[in-house]
This record gives structure tokens, C-alpha cells and sequence, in this order.
């Protein structure tokens, strides 16, 4: 009996280990960087409570037009709900996401609101901030976050949060260097941020999660999970908070 339980755990062990190398080479053919051991990642991601995007960079490659600011693409809109969708079905509670930008950008509210975000901290020229305040309104730690961003303002948030996302850029060889050598990110993306980058970093922390299929699965199918998900995520009012003088202050459209 105790050589049959032996080489069945022997068996389960070595699936998943050949599964995981398989997500993981997927993700390193198209250019990603692991900087923190998968295994890592991947129990850090089931004590998600709360997800940082960064704009400009991130979901585009920082260009801006005075009417619109920077923009966004379906992919990478349609991976926020594949990520929110996940996390869900993993912790069994609906993750906060919020847009953090330096600046003011009407695509990042329209996203926001049309995807049904928990909020946008906009103009923080300290993002750490809107990580206290997320502290103090929700009760959520900065190591249960992750941050996904691509510049030097955005390394004071990353340095505090629970997993670090960075978007490469090729222009920034020195800060991408900068980054590995103060362990400020756990990630590197292999695709840019004018390149769907928010969706190969959605797809990553799905599939070392083993959700991935999952989520797939369910979506395609329009599940009785999945639609009490998007119960769940319409009833979600985003709000759009500010840094003013030396507080937080709400802002309403």
C-alpha cells in the first residue's frame, strides 16, 4: 500500500512540475523574465486581495493626445476580467482593482467604469499614498497587492508590494538593470507596453496559478460561476479618488 501511495505522489509530484515548466517556458519563448521562483509567485498570488495598474506604459506605450490622454486595447481590457474572474475562483472573493496614475487620463476613467473597477487613484505624484489609503479603507496589507507598472515613479509602490510587475521597455536598459539588482520586480514582461503587456502579465499569473483552463473553461461556457461573477462585478461602482494638499480626496464625475 505505502509503494502504491509512494509512486502515486511521485507521479502527482512530477506532473506538476512538467506542467508548471510548461507554462513557464510559454512564457519565457515570447521574452518574460522570472526574477522570483514561479513556486513563489504562485502562493503569493493565492493571498491576492487588491490589483495596481499603472497607465501609461502599461496598457499603451505611453503615447498621448491632449483630448484622450493614452489609450487602451481590448486584449488587455478583456485580461482584467480573465484576471478578476480567477482570482475569484481561487480566493472565493471578488479582488479590488484600481488604475494608479501621475497624471489625469479620460481613457483610464472610461475603463474604469465601463469594466467596473473598484477606482482610479489619478494624479498621485506619490503612489505610495494611494497603498496607504488603500490600507486604511479596505483593511487590505500592501504584501496581499500586486503592481503592474514600467517606470522610475512607480518603484516606491512596487517596493512594497506583495508581487511587482514590471512592463519592459527596450528604451530603458539601465532602469530594467536598476530593477533586477534592487529586487524591485518579480516579473519582467517579454511583450511592451504598446503590445497587449497587461495580457501576457494576466495569463502568467494565471497559469502558474493553475487557473487558467479554468477560467477558459467557464467563460466559454457562460457558467452559472461565471455569471455570478459578473453579478457580482457590475454591482461595483469605481471611485476616483485624488492626492489634494495632504490627503485622499474623492473626486465625482
Amino acid at each position: 500500500m505505502m509503494d502504491y501511495l509512494s509512486a502515486r505522489i511521485e507521479a502527482f509530484v512530477f506532473s506538476y512540475f512538467m506542467q508548471q515548466a510548461s507554462v513557464i517556458g510559454l512564457f519565457e519563448a515570447i521574452g518574460g523574465k522570472f526574477l522570483t521562483e514561479p513556486a513563489l509567485l504562485r502562493e503569493r498570488v493565492s493571498r491576492l486581495q487588491a490589483v495596481f495598474f499603472d497607465w501609461d506604459g502599461v496598457f499603451n506605450n505611453g503615447n498621448k493626445s491632449k483630448e484622450s490622454g493614452s489609450p487602451f486595447s481590448e486584449p488587455d481590457a478583456a485580461g482584467t476580467n480573465y484576471l478578476r474572474f480567477g482570482l475569484w475562483l481561487l480566493t472565493g472573493t471578488m479582488p479590488k482593482v484600481f488604475i494608479i496614475t501621475g497624471e489625469n487620463n479620460p481613457s483610464a476613467f472610461q475603463l474604469a467604469q465601463r469594466e467596473h473597477f473598484d477606482g482610479v487613484c489619478f494624479r498621485f505624484a506619490d503612489k505610495t499614498k494611494a497603498l496607504e489609503w488603500l490600507r486604511q479603507t479596505y483593511g487590505i496589507q500592501p504584501e496581499q497587492t500586486a503592481f503592474a507598472f514600467d517606470d522610475v515613479l512607480d518603484l516606491s509602490l512596487a517596493a512594497q508590494c506583495g508581487i511587482r510587475l514590471m512592463v519592459r521597455r527596450n528604451a530603458s536598459p539601465m532602469l530594467t538593470e536598476y530593477v533586477r539588482q534592487q529586487l524591485l520586480a518579480d516579473y519582467i514582461t517579454g511583450c511592451l507596453g504598446g503590445e497587449h503587456a497587461v495580457r501576457e502579465i494576466v495569463e502568467m499569473l494565471l497559469g502558474i496559478s493553475e487557473c487558467y483552463e479554468r477560467v477558459l473553461t467557464e467563460r466559454i461556457a457562460y457558467s452559472p460561476a461565471y455569471q455570478q461573477f459578473l453579478t457580482l462585478k457590475k454591482a461595483i461602482e469605481p471611485v476616483f479618488v485624488t492626492w489634494q494638499g495632504d490627503r485622499v480626496a474623492e473626486v465625482h464625475f
